[in-house]
């Protein structure tokens, strides 16, 4: 996918989001907003939102002096995520199809997401998310694929999701134990996608492989990532890609066998979809 217009005024007004996140004095924000309204300027309308993202995040950076500027809301969704884990798991456990409520608990998780454009509150999503069926539904054929496949990569997308991933991981590596498992997650942090940071704390390495794709895209740009990501992106029987960021990067795509899981959250999405924003899809390509 490549921008539109409501992407440039979707990511200036991300501006904003960060300097409240960073607790920005006025000046500050001041010098974000009009800094990336600037830089909108000039954006390619032959990219991806996530590429745009990229150059964006990297200069808000630059100015607010801070690497990560989404440590500390990282933190607090991680946390928040955690707690519902005990409810999740018995849920999961006692379930007659694993396999489903552990893929909607997965797609439940993709509304911790500070670059939407719409935002959703993960207790309501959480609530309904048993109840509520995939508006595009490939999860017959995704549950096909994953019964042959022996070599499985899911693509994260944010920090809280994460740990919603670990639970969807779980549950595949119960039911199909015969695949090997990897876990992708950005090469550096941007916006609040996950990286090998909170991969790790989370105990990923337990369960599959944790794989640094390389890429500094909210969303896994085949062409910024390491040779290794490339590699293992098209030797795997199955790609299971989570969120937007991934959609827009990986639409089209090279390789076939790629099922996305997203909910969906701003008006772009929901038209190459063909869908409604606070849909949410299971589409195999």
């Amino acid at each position: 996918m490549t921008i539109d217009d409501a992407c440039v005024s979707c990511i200036i007004n991300q501006s904003v989001r960060v300097a409240n996140a960073i607790h920005a004095s006025v000046p500050l924000t001041e010098k974000l907003k009009s800094t990336v309204t600037k830089m909108s300027e000039t954006f390619s309308y032959d990219d991806a939102p996530p590429e745009i993202a990229s150059y964006v995040y990297e200069e808000m950076a630059r100015i607010a002096k801070k690497t990560d500027l989404y440590d500390e809301v990282k933190e607090l969704s991680t946390k928040k995520a955690l707690s519902f884990v005990p409810f999740l798991k018995e849920h999961i456990a006692t379930s007659g199809n694993k396999l489903l409520l552990a893929t909607k608990i997965a797609v439940a998780g993709n509304v911790i997401d500070l670059a939407a454009e719409v935002e959703f509150d993960l207790d309501e999503e959480l609530e309904k998310i048993f109840h509520t069926d995939f508006t595009h539904d490939d999860f017959t054929l995704l549950r096909e694929k994953l019964s042959s496949a022996k070599r499985v990569l899911v693509i994260g997308d944010n920090v809280g999701e994460h740990i919603f991933d670990y639970l969807f991981l779980e549950t595949l590596r119960e039911l199909y134990p015969y695949a090997s498992y990897f876990y992708m997650v950005r090469g550096n942090p941007i916006i609040n996608d996950v990286t090998v940071k909170e991969a790790v704390e989370a105990g990923f390495e337990k369960i599959c492989e944790v794989v640094d794709s390389g890429v500094n895209t909210p969303g896994f740009a085949y062409s910024r990532a390491n040779v290794y990501s490339k590699e293992l992106f098209d030797s795997v029987d199955l790609v299971i890609s989570k969120g937007m960021g991934n959609y827009e990067c990986m639409s089209p795509s090279h390789r076939s066998d790629i099922c996305f899981l997203l909910k969906v959250k701003c008006g772009v999405v929901a038209a190459s979809l063909q869908k409604e924003v606070g849909d949410i899809i299971c589409k195999m390509v």
